[in-house]
């Protein structure tokens, strides 16, 4: 069984304040104030009692039934791999890692299949995964293939000096070069299958710089540069300026001026110290053909 403890810098309903705190969905929270496994000031309580500032909750989380994610003959372009990490070029539509009941297709059913070893600091369902990228966003990411390069690669992304960039296609002529987008990113109240920006004081602190590379008529091309890596961030903060991603079906305008499987958002390029030599290593992945497709077609407006 697992602890966590919170304590809380304003009001907030004891599920939603869980939920944005421990990672663990409302329903979830519900189920163990249920069982008496969620504590107000040391009592148990109930998912929709308001906890206040100053406040402590606790929530004891039961050990998870293990779970394996299984080696499956999928293609994966590795873009490169020796014995500490591996970096990976992620087709649009595939999910990094199992989760919600869906153990197969992912990228580490593939990795399992192709590499020799992964990390086990995330356990038996994300064996490897230092970082995300959403379903339908495509690009580099890095994995680990060992416990001391995946503590060397998680510090580098916690301390900044892992550089990850994105070019994004966005709805509408975005007005400024450069800027620098500073919020608070959580769960949005209103739907709790997005993010969204919140008041301070409330979800986690998001930075993302962007960079202006090409206008045209009706559309901007961007390049985002992460400095934090929550959830949907670049989506979310696409939305905040005012300029979603094309293709964005959640965060997007509702009609959709191209049929697409999924945002033009492309992980590009990628930044690292290697963990056992020190060396600064770049990797870079071309746009996919859709995305290029896409640029042409706006080009010509």
């Amino acid at each position: 069984m697992e602890i966590k403890q919170f304590v809380a810098e304003s009001s907030f309903r004891v599920d939603v304040f869980l939920s944005e705190r421990s990672g663990l969905t409302r329903s979830a929270v519900k189920k163990l104030s249920e069982e008496g496994k969620v504590f107000l000031g040391g009592r148990p309580a109930k998912a929709g009692e308001t906890v206040r500032a100053g406040q402590t909750v606790t929530v004891e989380i039961p050990d998870p039934t293990p779970i394996a994610a299984k080696p499956e003959d999928i293609p994966v372009d590795i873009v490169y791999e020796d014995a500490d990490l591996a970096v990976v070029n992620k087709a649009q539509g595939m999910t990094v890692h199992a989760g919600a009941g869906n153990y197969e297709g992912t990228l580490v059913n593939a990795l399992l299949y192709r590499l020799d070893n992964l990390s086990g600091i995330n356990g038996e369902l994300r064996p490897g995964i230092v970082h995300r990228i959403d379903k339908d966003t495509s690009g580099l990411l890095v994995v680990a293939k060992n416990d001391r390069a995946h503590l060397s690669l998680s510090a580098q992304i916690q301390n900044k000096t892992c550089r990850r960039e994105y070019l994004a296609l966005l709805e509408g002529v975005l007005k400024e070069q450069t800027g620098r987008i500073l919020t608070q990113i959580g769960r949005d109240p209103k739907d709790r299958r997005k993010m969204a920006v919140l008041p301070a004081g409330q979800g986690r602190c998001a930075e993302t710089e962007y960079f202006t590379e090409e206008r045209f008529a009706k559309n901007t091309l961007v390049r985002f540069c992460l400095k934090t890596g929550r959830t949907h961030q670049i989506r979310v903060h696409a939305k905040y300026l005012g300029h979603p991603v094309v293709g964005d079906k959640l965060y997007g305008y509702k009609n959709q001026r191209f049929a697409l499987e999924g945002q033009l958002l492309h992980a590009y390029r990628l930044e690292l110290t290697h963990p056992s030599t020190g060396e600064r290593m770049t990797f870079t992945a071309p746009l996919p053909g859709y995305f290029t497709r896409i640029l042409e077609i706006v080009r010509r407006d």
